[in-house]
């Protein structure tokens, strides 16, 4: 395995990284990315940004935003949380297996005394039953990253001013708060542990997970980003990631929409038919998808408009690469439910 530790506290510069570093530089092992940010929210690559956040809070107090390759859905980060991102062979593990990339994170912090921490749900680690990590993963081109997120020591009193949860995302977990699901990770690590700043507590992960007692036993495994990287990722940067376009995006006019919330994440169907035929189409939502939902909904646009044909249409599609764990029959049920 090799690692990089990222010096910038832009989110948007260190998703920049971690797409440059996939897509462009090759390893004959693992590589494994720590960084940490301020005031941030990160949206998920299907979500419709404008609808996800509070964006008067987000306008007053300077915090960024912006949107991520991967599925699932909005994060807000500060200094107090520290991301992890895991880059494989898309061979390796199966497209949604979180768990295969989570486990040795938990088996760290159960050796720091969180020994409550498990990794739950589609995609997240709690301990005592909260939530302080979420997960999302990424794959093209033969490559899959899989990042998360480790709340240490985060301004839990922010992140229900900047996001706004469908009530019906809440309710499907039988809570009645996002504050009362989340949690700092802190409390629960051992006394000596208990001060760690975020530099700490990433650099004694990293001894945990290379099983070393000194980081200067791993510099050899340490990739460092030249300034020829840096060059690519500045550009990945401009044009993505501080990209408004591609943050926000002009909502789609449309006359119907769809939405229901499955075990595996929400779909947000959003739809305009003309003289019985689907005219336009588009997928929001917290779902993860090896594929991106936008060629499937762009593949049904001229179906006649009711459950036979688009039964029809999809009888040889794998809707499980654009909508994972969700059934087909209850992907074309939420379609054409009235």
């Amino acid at each position: 395995m090799y690692y990089v530790v990222m010096k910038s506290h832009d989110i948007r510069m260190n998703l920049a990284t971690e797409q440059y570093l996939m897509n462009n530089r090759s390893f004959d092992a693992p590589l494994l990315l720590f960084y940490y940010e301020g005031p941030s929210v990160i949206v998920g690559r299907n979500q419709n940004t404008a609808e996800e956040l509070n964006q008067d809070y987000i306008d007053a107090h300077d915090i960024v935003v912006t949107r991520r390759l991967s599925g699932g859905g909005a994060v807000y980060h500060d200094l107090g949380n520290l991301c992890f991102s895991f880059v494989v062979d898309a061979n390796a593990s199966d497209f949604g297996d979180f768990k295969s990339f989570t486990q040795p994170i938990v088996d760290a912090l159960h050796s720091m005394g969180a020994t409550t921490a498990e990794v739950s749900g589609r995609n997240d680690i709690l301990v005592d039953g909260k939530k302080f990590s979420g997960n999302a993963m990424y794959t093209r081109n033969g490559k899959t990253f899989s990042h998360g997120t480790l709340m240490l020591d985060v301004d839990m009193s922010v992140v229900p001013k900047v996001l706004n949860v469908p009530a019906d995302k809440i309710a499907s977990k039988g809570i009645q708060s996002v504050r009362s699901r989340v949690t700092n990770l802190r409390p629960y690590l051992d006394p000596q542990y208990q001060d760690l700043t975020v530099p700490e507590f990433r650099d004694i992960l990293l001894k945990r997970l290379f099983d070393v007692d000194s980081l200067d036993a791993i510099k050899d495994r340490e990739v460092q980003i030249t300034p020829e990287d840096q060059a690519a990722v500045d550009q990945i940067y401009n044009e993505v990631y501080s990209n408004w376009d591609w943050v926000y995006g002009q909502s789609p006019a449309y006359t119907q929409q769809k939405r229901q919330h499955f075990d595996m994440g929400t779909i947000d169907a959003r739809l305009t038919t003309n003289e019985g035929k689907i005219t336009d189409l588009h997928f929001f939502g917290d779902f993860f998808g090896a594929k991106n939902a936008d060629e499937l909904a762009q593949a049904l646009i001229g179906t006649v408009y009711d459950t036979a044909h688009l039964t029809e249409a999809l009888k040889d599609v794998d809707t499980n690469a654009f909508f994972t764990g969700v059934p087909k029959e209850d992907l074309i049920a939420l379609l054409t439910r009235t």
